[in-house]
């Protein structure tokens, strides 16, 4: 069966389509080589010259504290010839008010002429620095194994179920009560294997710091139609918050959120803030059925990264209690 001619010329489209747009995208490769490897080195001397002050300068003078400054430095200091500056990425930070001092004299700034360019680059390397040291603590108690013989882990798994189900006794350690909060098994611990230890310490803490906000959302993840697992689907949103830690994409919150360095309650907040916010997401989407979660997780995953491509972004629990 041969082609028609209609479907010869749609092929012949197609064909160029994907031709140019592999040529854009090709000159866009280009262009960004010829203008980080030359063109940018050129145009910050020039502006130098004419303003005589260094990139880092204009950019803590001309930007508001938060994302779009620390970010612009970032960038600044990452894409920079000098070593000195590239190193300050990595500085622990006990160390930073001596890295900014050198910044400073590689670059020739002056006190006196720029008194707030000190604090104002010390408080972007905090967040920075800080943001690198955050996913080593969230990793670290991701790797962290639960274990029913260590006493504080049992102790944090019973007591989220004292902070959910104040009213009702937990008749034994293992027991089938425990899918009434939603986890899979009788034994809760074969649940934290994906996320460890934080994800009990999430939900521990959704739990307590925001106790009425987490039962709302356990009353709707019990609906007899609309209904999930609150436990597990409470996991799978700490790997959520875990995964967009590891890429990066967290960064402009932590930059809008924390004048300085993150913590982890920092990270915990943020996945109070993805808990309480996919439940009011599931609850509007009316899904027909729990066999749909990951079509509406990876809707709701689509949706916070939009959010987190605001430069003025801030995730943060907002009840309406």
């Amino acid at each position: 069966m041969g082609f028609s001619p209609t479907s010869s010329l749609i092929l012949k489209v197609v064909y160029v389509r994907g031709w140019l747009n592999k040529g854009w995208k090709m000159l866009g490769y280009i262009w960004q080589y010829v203008y980080t490897s030359f063109l940018r080195y050129w145009l910050k001397w020039f502006i130098r010259q004419a303003t005589g002050t260094c990139e880092l300068q204009r950019i803590c003078s001309n930007y508001k504290p938060g994302a779009t400054r620390t970010t612009k430095a970032e960038y600044s200091l990452r894409s920079s010839k000098n070593k000195v500056l590239r190193e300050a990425l990595g500085t622990n930070k006990g160390k930073l008010e001596q890295c900014v001092d050198q910044i400073m004299k590689e670059k020739n700034v002056k006190p006196q002429k720029d008194p707030l360019f000190k604090e104002s680059l010390h408080i972007c390397l905090l967040q920075i620095t800080g943001n690198s040291s955050l996913y080593i603590s969230v990793e670290d108690l991701r790797k962290e194994v639960f274990n029913s013989e260590n006493q504080e882990h049992e102790a944090m798994l019973l007591k989220l179920w004292d902070l959910l189900m104040p009213t009702v006794k937990l008749e034994s350690r293992i027991t089938k009560q425990w899918g009434d909060i939603g986890f899979q098994g009788d034994d809760p611990k074969t649940d934290f294997r994906g996320m460890g230890m934080l994800g009990l310490i999430n939900l521990v803490f959704f739990s307590e710091n925001y106790t009425e906000e987490a039962r709302q959302v356990l009353s709707h993840a019990n609906h007899p139609k609309l209904g999930y697992s609150y436990a597990i689907v409470g996991i799978n949103l700490t790997e959520m918050a875990y995964s967009l830690l590891k890429s990066g994409a967290l960064k402009p919150h932590f930059y809008n959120t924390v004048l300085g360095t993150p913590e982890l309650r920092h990270f915990h907040q943020l996945y109070c803030y993805l808990a309480y916010e996919f439940d009011r997401f599931w609850v509007a989407e009316e899904p027909e059925s729990i066999m749909q979660f990951n079509q509406y997780r990876e809707k709701f995953h689509n949706i916070v990264k939009t959010h987190l491509q605001d430069p003025d972004v801030t995730l943060t629990v907002r009840s309406k209690n």
